[in-house]
């Protein structure tokens, strides 16, 4: 069996063709074109590349933004490919793999969700909740082993949950936001901040004269050596995603929820926190402890969970 598996990035396009076990084989990216003609080449260019003879029998697309799941056209999709609102991922396609093959498309949150239930985290089980933490915060839930999109594509925007009412503006046009408050955006933000200020911290004596190296990992780091402000940044930060991740657990049940992206790659620093948050808000009705496990699928370009697309389907 082999699958087509493309990720529709900002910088980049990534294609790969994946076995029926995950097996990432053959795989290459170009950079992503600014417009529609030129992008719609260069997909197919490297497609033909990757798949060189093989017998594709399946395609999927992961790609962010509001994806209808049935016809692969992109609903919605702010920023540099803006251009692709209206198309249908399928037709563009459909010079290589002819109008015969499957396509399926997805946001790129629902796309990690699949890959970790076909390959995964959340193979074997029913209902799970699935966050990525990076430069926002992206989300997806399965219920009752289905993938929930909702009725207009939208479920799983986990990153837009209202944490704070009265809280910062968020991108959506909310206020408070999950991602406003958890996120490395929002992470570096308050770091910058309390160096802007002077603060008495490692933060201040190492990167007042280079913003641009206090990144969210640089955080966590000069947090896990005890510096106070550090800390207080990330206990503020995994507080409201505890908050968050607790609401969801009550209004879900899930089994497991699984927590990836960039920033939970900060392991036990992140992990152990966030366990102990989400327990004590949700053991008094709960009554049982829900793991919070990292990713299994080691692909992290998103080529195998797009792949994924093609067994878990478009219902």
């Amino acid at each position: 069996m082999a699958i087509l598996g493309i990720d529709i990035g900002g910088t980049r396009i990534k294609a790969g063709v994946v076995a029926g076990d995950g097996t990432l084989g053959a795989h290459a990216a170009v950079g992503t074109p600014a417009t529609l003609e030129d992008f719609r080449d260069a997909l197919c260019d490297l497609a033909r590349h990757i798949i060189d003879g093989a017998e594709i029998e399946a395609a999927g697309f992961g790609c962010k933004g509001i994806i209808n799941a049935r016809s692969t056209r992109v609903d919605v999709l702010p920023g540099t490919l803006h251009y692709l609102e209206g198309h249908v991922l399928s037709e563009l396609i459909a010079p290589v793999l002819g109008r015969r093959t499957p396509v399926f498309a997805d946001n790129d949150a629902r796309v990690a969700l699949a890959g970790e239930l076909a390959w995964g985290a959340a193979r074997g089980h029913s209902d799970v909740v699935m966050l990525t933490l990076g430069t926002g915060v992206g989300g997806a839930i399965l219920s009752g082993g289905r993938l929930v999109r909702g009725h207009s594509g939208v479920a799983g925007h986990l990153g837009h949950l209202t944490i704070d009412p009265d809280g910062p503006l968020c991108i959506c046009g909310n206020r408070g936001c999950l991602e406003t408050l958890f996120s490395s955006r929002a992470i570096e933000s308050e770091a910058h901040a309390a160096v802007h200020r002077g603060v008495d911290s490692l933060l201040t004596r190492r990167y007042a004269g280079d913003l641009q190296a206090l990144t969210c990992e640089a955080v966590f780091e000069t947090a896990r050596e005890g510096d106070t402000a550090a800390r207080l940044i990330v206990y503020e930060a995994v507080r409201a995603l505890g908050a968050a991740i607790a609401g969801l657990v009550h209004a879900l049940d899930p089994e497991i929820v699984i927590v990836g992206g960039q920033i939970a790659q900060a392991g036990d620093a992140l992990f152990e926190p966030l366990t102990s948050e989400v327990q004590w808000r949700t053991h008094g009705l709960l009554r049982r402890t829900v793991p919070l496990v990292p990713p299994q699928v080691a692909d992290t370009s998103g080529v195998v969970g797009a792949a994924a697309l093609t067994l878990a389907g478009a219902s």
